[in-house]
């Protein structure tokens, strides 16, 4: 910046049109001087926001263009892609902020690229809905084409999983619902999307997803290794390698829908079910899509809902897939409602020897008061399994207590003997500590009369053979169905006396 003067800079900001001459003429008089540095003189015009430090870096290296596309005047950078860059970008004349997308400049001299480019944003266009990001306007300027799109306060998907590793089930499946709804609306216009992918999916301050990019990947020639084999957009390669090896036409829905499977099993366990590599022949074989891990394995707790939906929008099998994003729609509505009521925390199985005998007795009145008065506490370690249960219990009035840690909770009782109705342990992390717990529980003379229920897979038959049973101390089967663990509840406490009562 040596070489750069505060004078200098100030002609260019007149050059260029970030200023006019009556806010340069009041920099200088709040200044009080113009022998001032440079960096003083930048320092001024950020700290009073005429400028930002993405303008600021342009206009140090003499960057003559760029600053203003259309009527909007740029202010940083928010993403940057294989075929465009998007800005943060201001209306000069309403205020208004939206973000303008632009085609890289070595897209611009290729006149396939080009023309796509403006007749997928001509297309996006016609679509609004709250679940897709709405566009604009176009300028088909060859020198630096652009289009003019909602911005959306918030982040990507992909930043979103990077941060966070995985999602709740039931935030998940918002999210998937929403990308089904867009994804919807899109196709009854005819519109398939055709790039989804977590960078695609953007999630507003306030928690609502919204596609982006439809079909603004590079069109991929299918029925040309070669061709296909150097296109630059991965995703684009996977599209053509999934309906190429199933034999189904480009445009098919049922492509999306896969991929929308991919996002959903990405928010529930963190990792993209694909292989992932960069060498694109490895991306044409097949057996990508068809050795994937099941989701059941890669989380363990995960609602059978919604390993189903994931098994099923990832089928290979095109035929046996959601034939339409609104089938897949619906499907993730009514998980939903299940997540929401705690029914999709898992699926019943059949009960091992020993487990207890569940019946909806009592539970036919105000399922919001089937717990009033009732305390229970939780021994789980996992918090995500801990928020399941803790908001499927208080839901219906119970009061809830939850320890991580074995050895605490029967500590609880050491000093408040009155301090929960009943006690679940749970085992899928804590294991043969839990089991212990359960059984300590059992034998000492202060919990020994206090109802228990053990959490264990069926599967462990070694822990279930540990366990000390009684008419009181029952074990629940994992995956455990929510209603069934209400239903016990209600049966173990229905002679108790409330904890704390006189």
């Amino acid at each position: 910046m040596a070489e750069v003067t505060a004078e200098k800079l100030s002609q260019r900001l007149l050059d260029v049109g970030l200023l006019d001459l009556r806010q340069v003429d009041s920099v200088w008089g709040d200044l009080g001087t113009r022998h001032v540095s440079a960096e003083d003189y930048i320092a001024h015009l950020v700290r009073k926001e005429f400028l930002t430090n993405f303008q600021v870096e342009r206009l140090v290296r003499g960057e003559r263009t760029g600053y203003f596309y259309g009527p909007y005047k740029v202010l940083y950078i928010i993403g940057a892609g294989t075929f465009a860059r998007v800005y943060r970008a201001v209306h000069r004349d309403t205020g208004r902020i939206m973000a303008v997308k632009v085609l890289r400049r070595r897209f611009r001299e290729e006149p396939a690229q080009l023309e796509q480019f403006l007749r997928e944003a001509r297309m996006g266009m016609k679509l609004r809905h709250p679940n897709i990001v709405a566009i604009h306007d176009v300028d088909p300027d060859v020198r630096a084409p652009y289009m003019v799109m909602e911005f959306v306060e918030g982040q990507n998907l992909r930043e979103l999983i990077r941060v966070r590793k995985s999602m709740p089930p039931l935030t998940a499946m918002k999210l998937l619902a929403d990308i089904a709804a867009g994804l919807a609306y899109a196709g009854e216009q005819g519109i398939t999307h055709r790039d989804l992918k977590m960078s695609n999916v953007l999630i507003s301050s306030v928690g609502r997803a919204k596609l982006v990019d439809f079909g603004l990947a590079a069109a991929a020639n299918r029925d040309n290794e070669d061709a296909l084999a150097d296109c630059p957009n991965a995703r684009a390669i996977d599209y053509a390698t999934l309906e190429r090896g199933t034999g189904v036409r480009k445009d098919d829905a049922r492509s999306d829908i896969f991929f929308a499977g991919c996002i959903l099993y990405q928010m529930m366990c963190g990792e993209w079910p694909l292989t992932e590599t960069r060498d694109r022949l490895q991306r044409l074989n097949v057996s990508r899509f068809q050795n994937i891990t099941p989701l059941g394995k890669m989380v363990a707790d995960c609602p059978p809902v919604a390993i189903t939906i994931a098994n099923k929008a990832m089928e290979w099998d095109p035929t046996r897939r959601y034939q339409n994003p609104g089938d897949l729609l619906a499907d993730a509505q009514a998980a939903i409602r299940r997540l929401e009521q705690g029914d999709g925390v898992a699926a019943a199985l059949p009960k091992a020897s020993g487990t207890a005998s569940v019946e909806s007795a009592g539970m036919d009145g105000d399922p919001t008061r089937e717990g009033e008065s009732r305390t229970v506490m939780i021994v789980e370690s996992k918090t995500e399994m801990q928020d399941i249960l803790r908001d499927a219990l208080k839901r219906r009035g119970y009061k809830v207590l939850v320890f991580g840690d074995a050895r605490r909770a029967l500590a609880r009782f050491e000093m408040d003997p009155d301090a929960a109705d009943c006690v679940l342990f749970s085992t899928p992390d804590l294991a043969a500590e839990a089991v212990e717990a359960f059984n300590q529980f059992g034998s000492n003379e202060t919990t020994a009369s206090i109802p228990a229920i053990l959490l264990v897979d069926q599967k462990q038959r070694s822990l279930i053979q540990r366990a000390h049973l009684a008419s009181h101390r029952v074990i629940l089967a994992l995956p455990l169905r929510v209603r069934e663990l209400r239903a016990t509840l209600v049966k173990l406490l229905a002679s108790e006396t409330p904890a704390g009562s006189s």
